[in-house]
C-alpha cells in the first residue's frame, strides 16, 4: 500500500511539474488549445491515441464485451486502429489542417458556420459538443473509480471521483494543450510498457494461449468464434460506432487543427496507428479472458448476488487486474489506466470548454473579447465541465458501454454527415447539412429511448448512418428546387 501510494504522489508531482511548464510557454487562446497550431507528430500521435483510449476501453468495453462476444471482440481493437485512426488520418488528417488554416477556425463549430454560412449551426453544434460529451466524461471518472475501488478497498468510490476532478482541473487548467500533448507522450510511453506486461502477465496465469481458448471453447465454442454469441448485429454496431465516430469526434478532431505539417501527420498516422492496435487488441483479447478467471466465488464485485446471470460489467477488469498481475506490480496496472484516462479527460475537458467559451461565448454574446480574458474563460470553462461530469459520475448512471454508446452515438450522429461531406464536396448545402445533424440526432435518441440503454451502440450506429445519407440527399433536392 506504501509503494502504491508513494508511486502516485509522484506520478502526481510529474504532472504538475509539466504543467508548469505548460503554463509558461502558454502566452495566447492558441497556445493554450491548440499549443500554437505547431505541435509535431510524436505528440499528436501520442495525444490522439491516448485521448482515443482510456478506462471507458480498458474497465468498460474491454469486460463486458470481453465477456459478451469472447474473442471476436479484438474486431473492434483492429478496426478502431484501422479506420478510427490509419483512416482518419490518411483520408481527414491534412485536408483538417488545411481547411482550419483556410477558413481561420479552431473548432468545429467555427468551421460549420464558415462552410455552411450559418450561424445556427454553428451554436447547435457547440450546444450539442457540450451536452453529449459531458457523459463520456463522466464514464472515465467511473471507469477509473472502479479499478481504484478494486485496488484500495478503504477508500470510497465518491473520495476517488472527487480527488481526480480536483487533480485533472489544476493540471490542465495551468498549462492547456501544451501541458497536455507533453504529459500525452509520457501517458503514452507509460501505457505502451504497461499493456505488454499486463498481456505477458495474463497469459500466463492463463496457462498459455492454446489453454485461454480451449477453456473458453469448452465454456461456449461461440466465444472463440470469428462472431461471438450476441451475433453479427451487435458486433457490428460497436465496430462501426468506434471506428467511425472518430472522423468527426470535436476532441480527436483538434488534434488535427493544432499538428505543424504534412510531414508531421504521414509520421503520426503510421505511429498512432501502430500505438491503437497495441492497446486496443490487447484491452479486448485481455476483456475476453474474464470467463476463464472470474466466477461468482472469487469476483463478488463482478457477481453481486453470487448468481453467474446477475453480472456487473464495469467491474470485471478490475477484478480480472488485480487477480493476474502479483500485488508487487498492481501499480503498474493503476499507472496504465490513469495514464490513458488523464488523457482522455483532458481532451474532452478542452474541447467542450470550447464549445462554451469560444464558440458560444465569443461566437453570440462578446464578440470582441480579447485574447487574454478568453483564455482565462477557458480555464473557468475547464473547470466547470469537470465539476459537472463530477457530479454525473456520483450518480452513477448505466454501465460505461451504455453511457458511452449514447455519447458516441449522438456527437457522431451530429457531426458526421455535416463535417465529413463539408470537408470533401463543395456541393453539400446549409440546408441539407442541419438536416442531417438533426435527423441522425432525433433518430439517435429515439432509439435509445425505444430499445433502452444497453442498445445505445446500435441506436448510434443508426443515427451516424442516417446522418451520412441525409445530406448529399436532402442537399441535393434543395439544389433540384433551386433551380426550378
Amino acid at each position: 500500500m506504501a509503494v502504491k501510494i508513494i508511486v502516485l504522489v509522484a506520478y502526481a508531482l510529474m504532472i504538475i511539474i509539466i504543467g508548469i511548464v505548460g503554463l509558461r510557454k502558454t502566452k495566447s487562446f492558441s497556445d493554450f488549445f491548440l499549443g500554437g497550431g505547431n505541435v509535431g507528430p510524436w505528440m499528436t500521435a501520442f495525444s490522439y491515441g491516448t485521448a482515443y483510449f482510456s478506462a471507458v476501453v480498458f474497465i468498460g468495453f474491454a469486460g463486458k464485451v470481453g465477456w459478451g462476444f469472447g474473442f471476436s471482440g479484438i474486431w473492434i481493437g483492429v478496426f478502431n486502429a484501422l479506420i478510427g485512426v490509419l483512416g482518419v488520418w490518411a483520408i481527414m488528417g491534412w485536408r483538417i489542417k488545411k481547411m482550419s488554416t483556410e477558413y481561420g477556425v479552431s473548432t468545429i463549430s467555427e468551421f460549420f458556420e464558415k462552410r455552411y454560412d450559418s450561424s445556427f449551426l454553428k451554436l447547435a453544434s457547440s450546444v450539442a459538443i457540450f451536452v453529449f460529451l459531458v457523459p463520456y466524461s463522466a464514464a472515465v471518472f467511473i471507469g477509473l473509480s472502479k479499478l481504484f475501488e478494486a485496488s484500495f478497498s478503504e477508500i470510497e468510490y465518491w473520495h476517488i471521483v472527487v480527488a481526480m476532478g480536483v487533480f485533472t482541473s489544476i493540471y490542465l487548467a495551468l498549462g492547456g494543450y501544451k501541458s497536455m500533448t507533453m504529459i500525452d507522450t509520457v501517458f503514452g510511453m507509460i501505457m505502451t510498457a504497461s499493456v505488454i506486461v499486463l498481456l505477458l502477465f495474463t497469459v500466463n496465469k492463463g496457462g498459455g494461449i492454446i489453454s485461454i481458448t480451449e477453456t473458453l471453447s469448452n465454456i461456449n465454442p461461440k466465444l472463440t468464434e470469428v462472431v461471438g454469441p450476441p451475433g453479427w448485429w451487435p458486433l457490428f454496431s460497436l465496430i462501426f460506432l468506434t471506428s467511425v465516430a472518430p472522423f468527426a469526434m470535436p476532441q480527436l478532431i483538434q488534434k488535427f487543427y493544432a499538428v505543424k505539417d504534412r510531414r508531421s501527420i504521414r509520421i503520426g498516422m503510421i505511429a498512432s496507428t501502430f500505438f491503437a492496435l497495441l492497446i486496443g487488441c490487447i484491452a479486448y483479447f485481455i476483456g475476453s479472458t474474464t470467463h476463464v478467471f472470474l466466477n461468482p466465488v472469487n469476483a463478488p464485485l463482478s457477481f453481486p448476488t453470487g448468481d453467474i446471470g446477475v453480472l456487473d460489467p464495469d467491474a470485471l477488469m478490475p477484478e480480472l487486474l488485480n487477480m493476474v498481475v502479483p500485488e508487487s506490480l498492481t501499480i503498474i496496472i493503476l499507472i496504465l489506466i490513469l495514464s490513458a484516462s488523464m488523457s482522455t479527460l483532458a481532451a474532452l475537458v478542452l474541447i467542450s470548454s470550447s464549445s462554451l467559451v469560444k464558440d458560444f461565448y465569443a461566437g453570440f454574446i462578446n464578440k470582441n473579447v480579447n485574447d487574454r480574458r478568453l483564455t482565462g474563460l477557458m480555464r473557468i470553462g475547464s473547470v466547470l465541465f469537470v465539476f459537472i461530469s463530477v457530479i454525473i459520475a456520483l450518480i452513477k448512471p448505466n454501465s460505461i458501454v451504455a453511457i458511452l454508446g449514447i455519447s458516441w452515438g449522438a456527437v457522431g450522429s451530429f457531426f458526421l454527415g455535416p463535417f465529413v461531406w463539408g470537408l470533401f464536396s463543395k456541393k453539400m448545402n446549409k440546408f441539407g447539412a442541419i438536416s442531417s445533424s438533426f435527423l441522425g440526432l432525433s433518430v439517435c435518441i429515439a432509439l435509445f429511448i425505444i430499445w433502452g440503454p444497453k442498445s445505445s451502440p446500435q441506436a448510434g450506429t443508426v443515427g451516424m448512418i442516417v446522418s451520412l445519407i441525409v445530406n448529399p440527399l436532402f442537399s441535393y433536392a434543395f439544389n433540384l428546387i433551386q433551380k426550378k
